[in-house]
């Protein structure tokens, strides 16, 4: 199928996740762009993407200036200090924060830039030694020092990835856990905090994540096929 076959799939199946959900939530569609080529991305603008998913710093350095302005760039993947200042006048929001330096060094470039850095708390939700983030004990108080230590931040959610099962219905547990942080953190009514965003779900089971509260979905391959790391 086409790239634009695939994004009106998805979409339909976003849909169809919504109605099956009790939450009825807005969701947003990110196409998840690392190592994609420059035809399929533009094929995805062309069939109404605006928010892209990159993992690497350098792939956002290098895209960023052949799209047009109106595409928002997600920072999804890892993020290193010292490549926070590349990239803070680039993306419309950070979805990878884990950890105090981190956010230290988004505050110091967006107060140096005069702006307000939208970021998600990123939450090992599934307890993986592979992937990063705040445990889910951790998660809320990791909030409140970054929302009452860094002005220049906003905190508008939470984000986290279920391990990958090929029976997707094995990932609810993990959703539905998101799902109750992110409530829980909606009550801290922190001043620079907006918890509007849990991004959950991916390729294999945004369905799932729909249906348990998502309003981030990040699809790469269903859109753009299985690609060589």
């Amino acid at each position: 199928m086409s790239v634009e076959k695939n994004i009106a799939e998805i979409k339909k199946k976003m849909e169809e996740a919504k109605q099956r959900s009790r939450y009825h939530q807005d969701v947003k569609l990110i196409a998840v762009t690392k190592t994609v080529e420059h035809e399929k991305m533009i094929q995805a603008y062309r069939a109404g993407i605006l928010d892209f998913g990159e993992n690497r710093v350098q792939e956002i350095q290098k895209k960023y200036e052949l799209f047009p302005k109106e595409i928002r760039w997600h920072l999804i993947g890892t993020l290193q200090t010292n490549k926070v200042k590349y990239i803070i006048d680039k993306v419309h929001m950070i979805h990878s924060l884990d950890r105090d330096s981190l956010a230290k060094e988004i505050d110091k470039r967006a107060r140096e830039r005069s702006k307000s850095m939208d970021c998600l708390v990123q939450v090992n939700i599934s307890q993986e030694g592979s992937k990063h983030g705040q445990t889910k004990e951790e998660a809320l108080d990791f909030v409140e020092h970054i929302c009452r230590s860094y002005p220049n931040i906003r905190i508008r959610g939470l984000m986290g990835m279920a391990p990958f099962e090929e029976d997707s219905e094995k990932t609810r547990c993990y959703f539905t856990d998101m799902k109750q942080l992110f409530e829980e953190a909606k009550t801290l009514n922190l001043g620079n905090s907006e918890m509007s965003h849990l991004s959950i779900g991916m390729t294999n089971d945004y369905e799932i994540a729909i249906e348990e509260g998502s309003t981030i979905v990040r699809v790469g391959t269903g859109i753009f096929g299985r690609r060589n790391y």
